[in-house]
């Protein structure tokens, strides 16, 4: 009897023993594929490659009332850069079963119990380099419903990316110049690309939710200038605190271009760009830099078939899978280091020329969905967004500073005041309500 004690406690001992070792080799497994992953993503850095955020949405209310809540992304312990999704054979058809595995990673993978803060605090390093002289472009794709704009926007009472960016600026801003060698100035402007149409959301611009829209005038022109592409006639405003973005921003918004289908009541139908142009200086030496920030909300990527658009929504949808297909074939080029980039085959890609052709920082958010019936969508934009991750731009450079007294722009943006935009309400102070805002003149 003793006998057999000891020898059940020699063998609990080597299961032990055993379990150690594995845990230890798993451990050491981990720290390395960690270590590979940060001196890739250093590369990819170096290399200037587009960085990836994956953000997933929760599920909503609506589907977990229906048979639309099978899970289709799952994710694995302790690794915020990494998801699996699986699509089932009738993916999109409300299906139940799990399917065929395709795994992804990206620069980080934001779960749906992701914060707006969390989502910033891993952005805000990027913001912050367009302060330091750098170009930045960030932005947001990924189907209908996915979350683009509650990324980049969000609530009144829980703010995206945009006004989270921003305020940043400003805080940086005023700690550079406390120091009373610092100068810096910022414009604000907003657009959208609805229909091929470039629209000044500052001048009045957009559409209503439903109905027919009026008449929509031939839109502004993209040109290239000295200093890049630029918007021939786009107002900018120059903001010098987080109450003057948040009521250009309500007022922008005021004037989107948004519509109703069956997979969004109120769907984004164009491109937002909010684009702030920077110039810094240091007094003691009179030199000055120029640098833009660029955030998008992309309108969302959708099968017509799966919306069940018609009429006006249907060419809404055809113009934003025109425009998505142009960006992709972008993409391609670059990716492929073709000499011949087709930037110009839509008004979103001639924009974003700038920004994809070197010297920038370039940030995208895939937004998806975590369930089935969209994981066909869901597979399309993590595809793309691993397409875009692997394109390597070129590092950014910071802009050349210049002698005061220089050209910094193309001279063909209306510059407008803050007071111009937004009047006083009987000298109270506050904004008027956006329906009683004068349409500014040049």
């Amino acid at each position: 009897m003793e006998a057999y004690t000891e020898a059940q406690q020699a063998s609990a001992e080597i299961v032990r023993q055993a379990n150690e070792e594995k845990a230890r080799v798993a451990e050491l497994y981990t720290q390395e594929m960690m270590a590979r992953r940060k001196l890739h993503n250093k590369l990819m850095e170096l290399q200037g490659n587009i960085r990836v955020f994956c953000r997933v949405r929760p599920i909503q209310p609506v589907e977990l009332k229906s048979e639309q809540s099978a899970l289709a992304v799952f994710f694995r312990d302790n690794d915020h850069e990494s998801l699996d999704l699986f699509v089932g054979s009738e993916a999109g058809d409300k299906a139940n079963q799990i399917g065929q595995k395709h795994a992804f990673e990206f620069d980080h993978v934001f779960q749906p119990n992701s914060t707006q803060e969390q989502v910033f605090e891993q952005t805000r390093a990027l913001v912050v380099s367009a302060l330091d002289g750098f170009n930045v472009c960030i932005f947001a794709y990924g189907q209908t419903g996915s979350g683009k704009t509650h990324t980049m926007e969000g609530p009144e009472n829980d703010r995206g990316v945009n006004f989270r960016a921003l305020r940043e600026l400003f805080s940086i801003r005023d700690d550079r110049m406390a120091g009373g060698n610092f100068e810096c100035s910022m414009k604000l402007s907003i657009l959208e690309v609805y229909n091929e149409t470039i629209v000044d959301l500052l001048e009045g611009g957009g559409r209503t939710i439903s109905g027919a829209s009026p008449a929509v005038a031939k839109g502004l022109d993209v040109r290239v200038g000295k200093n890049g592409v630029y918007v021939e006639n786009l107002i900018e405003v120059e903001v010098f605190n987080e109450g003057d973005v948040l009521d250009l921003m309500r007022l922008g918004h005021s004037h989107r271009s948004v519509g109703s289908h069956d997979f969004n009541e109120h769907s984004s139908r164009s491109h937002l760009v909010l684009s702030i142009k920077i110039e810094t200086g240091i007094k003691s030496d009179g030199r000055r830099r120029t640098s833009k920030l660029h955030l998008i909300d992309l309108a969302g990527s959708e099968r017509v078939s799966k919306t069940a658009a018609s009429g006006q929504r249907l060419k809404e949808a055809q113009n934003i899978n025109r425009s998505l297909s142009a960006l992709g074939d972008v993409i391609a080029a670059l990716g492929a280091n073709s000499k011949h980039v087709p930037y110009r085959n839509s008004k979103l890609t001639f924009l974003l020329q700038d920004s994809l052709s070197g010297n920038s920082k370039v940030l995208m958010f895939v937004n998806v969905s975590p369930v089935q019936w969209n994981a066909w969508e869901t597979l399309c934009s993590l595809n793309f967004a691993s397409r875009c991750r692997s394109v390597a731009l070129g590092q950014a450079k910071a802009a050349t500073a210049t002698a005061t007294g220089g050209s910094q722009g193309n001279g063909m943006q209306a510059t407008m005041s803050m007071s111009a935009m937004i009047p006083s309400n009987s000298g109270s102070g506050r904004p008027v309500a956006p329906g009683s805002r004068p349409v500014p003149s040049r």
